[in-house]
């Protein structure tokens, strides 16, 4: 096919993709919402994640329709009909036997073929769009295993899913037993589900080809795979601080405090920074921002965790301190609130210069070099003395292959 008709098949797809999450939204609104002791609760996360999963085939449909040859846009696109006809069967299960009960045929085996695809939305966007990034080809040749592996372990995991023997009560549907169920397969379940691990297995080396594509890209495609790179590191420290959160707040108290719910709720929105990443990577818009976006990352999440732990130390130092005179005053939190808002700023440029130093030597080795040679230009007026120093700065700054200076005469009055 030509690029044209490849271009014209993507926005076709991406049609149908938008079709299918309306006619899922159609029936999410006419259905019966589940009991909460069942699958879901109804929560907000429950609506975030089609959102999020819908920004995959629209990035994909921007990537496939102006590089149609690059396999990560009709990667994105397949992510997003998978979900949306998944999203479509949902609604067909649940009108079929919740709402209208045995209103529609084949209800339960629309709900055996959907209880699986789950594995087909979240596995490519963990190891293909990873594995091909972002050209849309392996790194080299010998990355096809990997590639193998990634396909296999998602399609033995669905089809596993499919066949496995039992009710759907994990799905919210306890009483409706799986139609394409074998039942000769229970005795070894067990041993089936270790399938399970080579999903893992498959991540962690499509991981490693990011790495190394990583450490041997040089120009563009190192930006491009920073971009990403960020974006990954953005969703895994929401999602631990999350985790952490949970599992600690749980550990104390059986009702989670609301602001666990908001960390959670926020874990979900996070994933749209992927495919925004991927969009901006290969369609190079603002592509070269990346490096102050990084910068200002590590400054102010930095920033943060010394501010949060300077409050705690002067709430609890001050608490032990103010307590035996004034009781449980709030005063110990207005001073504490006070002393870290005076930290901000001197505390913001010394992690600003410390980050410089380490993550960019390069950065900040220019910038000494050009506040030296403003201090010199202060107290030298000489032009054949300043020069030499100019095109010094020049070559330990820009670093460019070949430099000269070139002054204009002055003009000589008649």
């Amino acid at each position: 096919m030509t690029d044209r008709a490849l271009s014209r098949l993507a926005w076709i797809t991406m049609s149908v993709v938008v079709l299918s999450f309306g006619i899922a939204g159609v029936l999410e609104w006419i259905n019966d919402p589940l009991p909460s002791s069942d699958w879901g609760d109804n929560s907000g996360s429950d609506y975030l994640f089609p959102m999020v999963i819908f920004t995959f085939p629209l990035v994909g449909c921007l990537i496939a329709s102006r590089n149609p040859r690059n396999a990560i846009g009709w990667t994105m696109l397949g992510i997003g009909l998978i979900a949306g006809l998944t999203g479509v069967l949902d609604g067909y299960v649940r009108y079929g036997l919740v709402t209208e009960p045995g209103s529609l045929p084949y209800a339960d085996l629309a709900l055996s073929l959907s209880a699986g695809s789950w594995v087909l939305i979240i596995a490519p966007i963990m190891t293909f769009t990873i594995l091909l990034f972002p050209d849309g080809k392996l790194p080299s040749p010998r990355w096809r295993p990997v590639a193998f592996l990634s396909g296999l372990a998602t399609l033995l995991i669905y089809v596993l899913i499919v066949v496995a023997p039992g009710n759907f009560s994990e799905a919210g549907y306890p009483h409706v037993e799986n139609p394409l169920g074998i039942e000769a397969l229970r005795p070894a379940m067990d041993i089936l589900l270790s399938v399970l691990m080579l999903l893992p297995l498959a991540i962690i080396g499509c991981a490693a080809a990011l790495v190394q594509r990583f450490r041997r890209s040089r120009g563009q495609e190192r930006l491009q795979l920073k971009w990403l790179a960020t974006a990954a590191s953005l969703v895994a420290a929401v999602y631990a601080a999350a985790m952490v959160a949970t599992l600690t707040t749980e550990r104390w108290s059986e009702d989670l405090p609301a602001w666990v719910g908001w960390l959670q709720e926020t874990t979900t929105l996070t994933f749209v920074l992927i495919p925004a990443a991927i969009g901006v990577a290969i369609l190079r818009h603002r592509l070269y921002n990346i490096d102050r976006l990084i910068n200002r990352t590590l400054v102010y999440a930095g920033l943060t965790g010394v501010l949060t732990l300077a409050y705690l130390a002067l709430v609890t130092l001050l608490q032990t301190v103010v307590k035996p005179v004034a009781g449980d005053s709030k005063i110990t939190v207005a001073m504490s609130t006070l002393a870290v808002a005076a930290l901000f700023r001197p505390l913001r440029t010394r992690t600003q210069a410390f980050i410089d130093r380490r993550f960019y030597r390069r950065k900040y080795d220019a910038t000494q070099t050009l506040e030296a040679f403003a201090s010199t230009m202060r107290d030298q007026v000489d032009l054949e003395s300043l020069s030499p120093a100019l095109m010094s700065v020049v070559h330990q700054t820009m670093q460019p292959s070949h430099a000269s200076l070139w002054l204009r005469p002055s003009a000589r009055s008649d």
